[in-house]
Formats: structure tokens, C-alpha cells, sequence
């Protein structure tokens, strides 16, 4: 499983008139962590682009549980829970706030697309190298 956490602080313009998160924004949060996600593997979406790999999102899936405002310090825990086999490459997403209580639960699945020719594809080798250690299953007998 491959775990990673960025941080956002909430803009001013991304809130509504109640002071809350405007929801559309979380899309955005959610694309930020995973790029983040990426490049601390030591690579970036711009990479991938550069190999010929796009990856368009096809779902999106949010629940909100409790509201973030303003000037919070948002924690973004982006969890990969199964390596790609296929096309398909499916992230959770978490929102905390602080205090550390859940604030917004996501789901985001990619196709890895051949850029050229708008065909599915599998993970390029480059981030299944990457990847790949956090998902061995390794026994200590």
C-alpha cells in the first residue's frame, strides 16, 4: 500500500458565502495530492506526459463529513491500496483538518491513456518501479 500527505491551506476564494469550502474545490485538492503523490516517488504527471502517458479522470466520488474554512491547514492522506494491473489506477482520498478529524472522503480512478492514439494502456514501467516496492509482500519465516 503507498501512502502519502500533502498540505493545503484554504484560500479565501475557495469559500462560499458561510465561510465554508466551496465542494468544488475538493476536486481540485484531491488532483493536487495526487500529482504530490506522484512526485514524491520521484516522478511527475509531467513525466508521464513526456513518455506519451495522459491519465483523464473517470470518476470522481466525494462525502462530506464535516466543513473546512478559511485559513485551515488541510492534510491530504492520498492511499493507493492495490497496484494497477490494467488501465485503471484508483485513489482514496482523505481531507483532515488540524485537529486532525476527517473532514472529506474521496475516490478518484485514471485510465493510463497513450497520448497519441487515445488507447488504454497499463502503468508505465517507470511508476510501476516506483510503486512496486510498497505493494511486495515479503514473509520474515
Amino acid at each position: 500500500m503507498y501512502i502519502a500527505e500533502t498540505q493545503v491551506r484554504v484560500r479565501y476564494a475557495e469559500t462560499d458565502q458561510m465561510n465554508v469550502v466551496y465542494h468544488g474545490n475538493y476536486a481540485q485538492y484531491f488532483e493536487v495530492a495526487r500529482a504530490e503523490s506522484i512526485r514524491q516517488l520521484g516522478l511527475s504527471y509531467k513525466d508521464m506526459e513526456a513518455i506519451g502517458i495522459i491519465m483523464p479522470i473517470v470518476e470522481l466520488h466525494t462525502k462530506f463529513l464535516r466543513p473546512a474554512h478559511y485559513d485551515d491547514l488541510l492534510t491530504i492522506r492520498t492511499t493507493l491500496a492495490k497496484l494497477p494491473e490494467d488501465h485503471r489506477i484508483e485513489f482514496q482520498q482523505e481531507v483532515f483538518n488540524e485537529q486532525e478529524k476527517l473532514l472529506t472522503i474521496g475516490k478518484v480512478v485514471l485510465y493510463f491513456i497513450k497520448a497519441d492514439t487515445r488507447e488504454k494502456t497499463t502503468m508505465p514501467a517507470a511508476l510501476y518501479e516506483k510503486l512496486a516496492p510498497y505493494f511486495s509482500t515479503s514473509s520474515t519465516e
